[in-house]
């Protein structure tokens, strides 16, 4: 007998279609195996398929995330996409994650979303090897707690940003995100993130990322309250807010597809 299971996918801080990072939403009844977890991911060939599962208690589901090729611990884009597709008629939806505690989706001003991270601090840490697999001059900064194991790249400006051409094969050996930033021309911070070592050489806009960012640049900026452009190809725009040790990304979300998938 075929499974046919619901499926969405969801263009996260993006204000349009094929803008932001898509991902897909795939909502369960109960738990597959997690090879079929990955198989599905992979299948999907985006940066993140999200997973989900009713629950009760602290939270409305269970939220699990795979790239092609492996789990992680922490996505805000396919968390937010996931709010998108199952926030209903709540003014908020809450998801337990295995690493990252419970995430809330909620609704923001202007018809965008919420979204309520963990922070990941960073302190200076020098790192010669990604610093010349992502060919580029800058301090490096590395997490020192959250669920992802984070590099930030401070480089000169956004121009320095969008002209970074990593060597990908190199950054395969190298198991972290890495994030390369600077003060943006027309917003706050300008990023752009690299991940091959999960699967993904690019990721178009990151919300895990941000919860990075937002403390880093609140301490540059000395405010709290901030705006970010992921300079990606599709490029994406969030406003982020420091509040403690949480992170608060507000963005839009665009559904692209809806269907069914047959196992």
């Amino acid at each position: 007998m075929t499974a046919r299971l619901p499926f969405t996918q969801v263009d996260a801080f993006a204000d349009r279609p094929f803008g932001g990072n898509p991902a897909a939403v795939v909502p369960l009844d109960a738990w597959l195996p997690d090879d079929v977890l990955q198989r599905i991911a992979e299948e999907n060939n985006l940066s993140e398929t999200a997973f989900t599962v009713p629950t009760d208690g602290d939270a409305d589901y269970e939220l699990r995330w795979f790239t092609p090729t492996t789990e992680v611990a922490l996505c805000g884009h396919a968390t937010l996409a996931s709010g998108h597709v199952l926030i209903g008629a709540r003014e908020a939806v809450r998801f337990r994650t295995r690493r990252s505690g419970v995430l809330t989706v909620g609704r923001g001003r202007d018809g965008g979303y919420t979204l309520d991270l963990p922070a990941t601090p960073t302190a200076p840490r020098e790192d010669p090897a990604l610093l010349a697999a992502l060919g580029v001059d800058g301090q490096s900064f590395r997490s020192t707690g959250g669920a992802e194991d984070v590099a930030v790249i401070l480089v000169a400006d956004e121009a320095a940003v969008r002209a970074c051409a990593p060597d990908m094969a190199r950054l395969r050996d190298i198991p972290v995100m890495a994030i390369v930033t600077a003060p943006g021309d027309d917003a706050d911070m300008a990023s752009r993130v690299f991940v091959p070592a999960w699967g993904v050489d690019e990721d178009p806009v990151t919300g895990s990322a941000h919860a990075a960012l937002a403390p880093f640049w609140a301490q540059r900026l000395a405010r709290l309250d901030m705006t970010a452009v992921q300079a990606s190809r599709r490029e994406g725009r969030m406003r982020c807010e420091v509040r403690g040790d949480r992170v608060v990304l507000t963005g839009g979300c665009v559904t692209v597809i809806e269907g069914q998938m047959r196992l």
